[in-house]
């Protein structure tokens, strides 16, 4: 079963970040999002990627390429060049593939041009490059089994923007954020489908996912909802990118090892 990361897009949301770097290559921590990303699927086992890129990609093709070299400690000789590892990272076993898929195309495009690079497996996954959750993998894949239906999409709760004042006669009592639940749910990704979805897609860049194909689908009866009433958050603004930084450094990641 492949994980298919959407990863390029413009990001122009987040201003002069994304004027520097795709967006899946923001760091949280020391790390890029798209890491993260896939360290949630690889808790539960999935560590076949294949990412979806577009602007900036020869940035993300370099962070994978290089990646022992970032993320190993080593003393190496500057004469014969030998390498004695002191401390290795723990994603050896990631297979991660790196495909163009074009600078202006939409999501739909994208993941027909991928189609090439899916295994005979009927079931894959596929997601956005710039949102975590504290999602049970294996009880959204067990979920999409059950039904029968092509695809599944992860319904999430949307967190507040804004702080919520509570008063009593005019006075206030107390500040907090505003819970996820005083929200409905909305598409966050995480996405798990039957490989006939690609019968729905073609390889021209202004194929899209959502509007269109899933709509057509959805007046099929072939899209379920899996409600994840979990956390979720995603890096869309500069804001967004703060506070996951914020939360990360206070050791208050909900998405790390998730299981």
């Amino acid at each position: 079963m492949k994980v298919i990361i959407l990863a390029g897009g413009y990001g122009t949301r987040l201003g002069s970040i994304t004027e520097e770097m795709p967006k899946p290559m923001v760091r949280i921590g020391d790390k890029p999002i798209i890491w993260h990303i896939m360290k949630i699927y690889s808790n539960y086992g999935y560590k076949d990627f294949i990412i979806a890129l577009g602007y900036k990609q020869e940035m993300l093709k370099e962070y994978f390429y290089k990646y022992d070299v970032g993320s190993d400690d080593y003393t190496i000789n500057l004469g014969s060049k030998k390498i004695d590892k002191l401390k290795e990272h723990n994603e050896k076993d990631w297979n991660v593939s790196l495909i163009d898929t074009g600078l202006h195309t939409l999501k739909g495009g994208r993941i027909k041009r991928l189609e090439k690079y899916l295994d005979a497996d009927d079931i894959h996954m596929l997601t956005y490059g710039d949102g975590v959750a504290d999602i049970d993998i294996k009880k959204l894949v067990k979920f999409h089994k059950s039904h029968g239906k092509m695809v599944t999409i992860t319904g999430v709760r949307p967190p507040s923007r804004f702080g919520e004042l509570l008063e009593k006669k005019g006075k206030l009592i107390s500040f907090k954020e505003k819970p996820q639940t005083s929200f409905g749910f909305i598409s966050g990704g995480f996405i798990v489908f039957n490989k006939k979805l690609l019968e729905y897609l073609t390889e021209d860049e202004n194929c899209d996912l959502e509007y269109g194909v899933f709509e057509k689908l959805a007046k099929k009866g072939q899209i379920m909802v899996y409600k994840h009433t979990g956390k979720w958050e995603c890096v869309d603004t500069d804001r967004d990118l703060k506070h996951l930084n914020k939360i990360w450094n206070e050791g208050k990641a909900f998405w790390k090892n998730s299981k």
